[in-house]
């Protein structure tokens, strides 16, 4: 059953006539991404918050610092965090307020990663990003006022991919040792429509099936879906040795089956994983939690599962 504030967003959204992301040029699907994100987004909290740009495989990159006020003489956790929106749309500021609450709520230092977006930078520019990213993170964590022994990755949706992947990345190329991978919602299959959950939740909710491959065929050109695990995590063959998993997952989701199946991937290869279903929420509820209660909550626990992992 829909819970009963989605519901009535999800209502209001379809008489305002609200497009599909699939008819709209990317530019505007950003614009529109913003808005949607503006409306149920909570209240931006006071933390020290600071834009940097660092050296990326396809030049400037841009990454935003957020960091709780006061010191820790040990230091403090540090969380890379990749936000959602299909490759090909989504940014630092429409992620502001969830990345501050996230920092304040865990306190730990979060970097939030603003990777190229396709169509005008596809598969892998993401994936190349988001790693030096991590690198630089990892590098610069005692200037940040953080543990390098103790990161995770986190993100949503797209982010989500982003952050399975790069905990394949650090085991495969001896980067960073990872205590937590906090993956919401992600796209692991890379291939819209593999899951009965594609055509059961494929129409009337925020992620519509014509988006997925909309989203899909951006990022991944005419191959029109992934073709390596670097591209959807489920192609891996080994997911051993990988960081613990935090697996968020909305019930009402296109992307929910195939995140269930690397929720249970990662548990047959003995990966610890702490799995939570959110069975009347849809995509993209860790950013409403300005508006649904029961989103809210799943913020309040990514932020603690994060705090958890990273204490001392």
């Amino acid at each position: 059953m829909l819970d009963p504030q989605l519901k009535k967003l999800l209502e209001a959204a379809q008489a305002a006539g609200a497009p599909d992301f699939a008819d709209l040029p990317p530019a505007a699907c950003r614009g529109l991404y913003r808005e949607i994100l503006r409306s149920t987004d909570i209240p931006a909290v006071d933390v020290g918050v600071a834009d940097q740009r660092i050296a990326g495989p396809g030049g400037s990159l841009a990454v935003r610092i957020y960091t709780p006020h006061g010191e820790r003489p040990q230091g403090r956790g540090l969380v890379v965090y990749y936000h959602g929106g299909g490759f090909v749309v989504g940014d630092l500021g429409a992620y502001d307020a969830l990345c501050r609450t996230l920092a304040l709520q865990s306190d730990c230092v979060l970097v939030s990663v603003d990777y190229r977006l396709a169509p005008e930078h596809p598969y892998p520019a993401a994936v190349d990003d988001s790693y030096a990213a991590l690198l630089w993170a990892h590098a610069n964590a005692a200037a940040l006022g953080a543990d390098p022994a103790r990161i995770a990755v986190a993100g949503d949706s797209a982010g989500g991919t982003l952050a399975a992947v790069m905990a394949l990345e650090a085991r495969h190329q001896g980067g960073p040792a990872l205590r937590l991978q906090a993956l919401v919602y992600p796209m692991t299959a890379g291939e819209p429509g593999l899951f009965p959950s594609y055509a059961l939740h494929g129409v009337g909710q925020v992620l519509s099936m014509r988006a997925a491959q909309y989203f899909t065929a951006h990022y991944f050109g005419s191959a029109g879906k992934a073709t390596s695990e670097r591209g959807a995590p489920l192609l891996a063959t080994d997911l051993s040795r990988l960081p613990p998993a935090l697996v968020m997952l909305g019930g009402l989701d296109i992307l929910h089956d195939e995140g269930l199946a690397y929720a249970d991937g990662l548990m047959a290869a003995g990966v610890p994983v702490t799995l939570v279903d959110y069975l009347a929420l849809g995509h993209g509820f860790i950013n409403m939690g300005g508006a649904i209660t029961a989103a809210r909550a799943a913020i309040d626990q990514l932020a603690a599962a994060l705090g958890r992992a990273l204490a001392t």
